[in-house]
């Protein structure tokens, strides 16, 4: 029997969680919707309510932790963390009929209240920044600050459609949604700074084991987005402080988009370029990515003093 990589690779985080004293936990949110995550482990509770509150959202592709698995340790260190899979990736689930970003963000922010976290961080990558995104909309109350990453929710129709352009595909599904190799592929070369060649096995193994689950409900969510759809921009100036980090040779949303995107949030928002990344900077250059979000939620002390002291 052929030995699966991405098997051993999920071996090597699951222990990374672990040791960074996270468990894995899922917990239906209503009558409709289970949520999958890793958070502080029970037996570790009231040591940790001192550290504020981070929720971390994956993009589409590989589901939660395999997206944040160079910021576990780090963020882990300073916070308690909190790293859900969204509906339909992983082991989350639900029967309802709603397929938006609105959709998740509503998840999202019934899953923190089931756990009795009433205040916290919130820090989106590509399509999880939308979710991001509308979380602040949503509890401007809840959410303290919010950071999006590589995530155009300010994006329009023309963009998506540059975007086809780019990826040499004929609809957007195509490119988001592999289901073969060479499709994998042209997907990695606009995402990924450094290219690697890597071997079609390993490509199908990931395809299979990452991709293939809930694939119909995948496809689902990505056109029952409001954002991208039309001409019509979506993203509207948030209350909170907004953190905007952006790969800088990004393929899938353009720099130009992120510069755009500052304009558009309000007076409280601050854009952080990455050099020699693209569109996953939190795996291509994690070092630059975590300092600059640590930074950027430790800027206001008072408010972090706040924060620890309503949980």
């Amino acid at each position: 029997m052929a030995i699966s990589l991405v098997t051993l690779f999920g071996g090597i985080i699951r222990r990374t969680l672990s040791a960074a004293s996270l468990s894995s936990q899922t917990i239906a949110i209503d009558d409709e919707t289970t949520i999958h995550f890793w958070s502080p482990k029970p037996t570790t509770t009231s040591s940790s309510t001192a550290k504020p509150p981070l929720l971390l959202i994956h993009g589409f592709g590989p589901h939660g932790v395999w997206q944040w698995q160079q910021q576990i340790n780090f963020f882990a260190k300073s916070y308690s963390l909190y790293i859900p899979n969204l509906v339909f990736f992983g082991g989350s689930y639900s029967t309802s009929s709603e397929r938006s970003e609105i959709f998740q963000a509503r998840a999202m922010g019934k899953l923190m209240e089931k756990v009795g976290v009433e205040k916290y961080y919130v820090v989106g990558t590509s399509y999880g920044g939308f979710v991001a995104f509308r979380m602040a909309e949503m509890w401007q109350d809840r959410v303290m600050k919010v950071v999006i990453a590589n995530s155009a929710v300010n994006g329009l129709l023309s963009d998506s459609m540059e975007l086809v352009k780019r990826g040499k595909v004929e609809k957007i599904e195509d490119l988001i949604m592999p289901e073969k190799a060479s499709e994998l592929r042209k997907l990695m070369n606009l995402s990924v700074f450094r290219r690697a060649y890597v071997p079609d096995f390993i490509l199908n193994d990931f395809i299979n084991r990452l991709y293939s689950k809930n694939r119909k409900e995948k496809l689902e969510l990505l056109r029952g987005l409001t954002i991208g759809w039309d001409d019509i921009m979506k993203a509207s100036p948030l209350q909170q402080e907004v953190l905007i980090v952006w790969g800088e040779h990004d393929k899938i949303f353009l720099l130009d988009l992120a510069m755009e995107l500052k304009k558009v949030l309000g007076k409280n928002v601050k854009l952080k370029v990455i050099k020699n990344a693209s569109h996953i900077p939190q795996v291509e250059n994690a070092w630059k990515f975590n300092n600059i979000i640590d930074t950027f939620l430790r800027d206001s002390p008072d408010q972090g003093l706040s924060l620890m002291s309503k949980l």
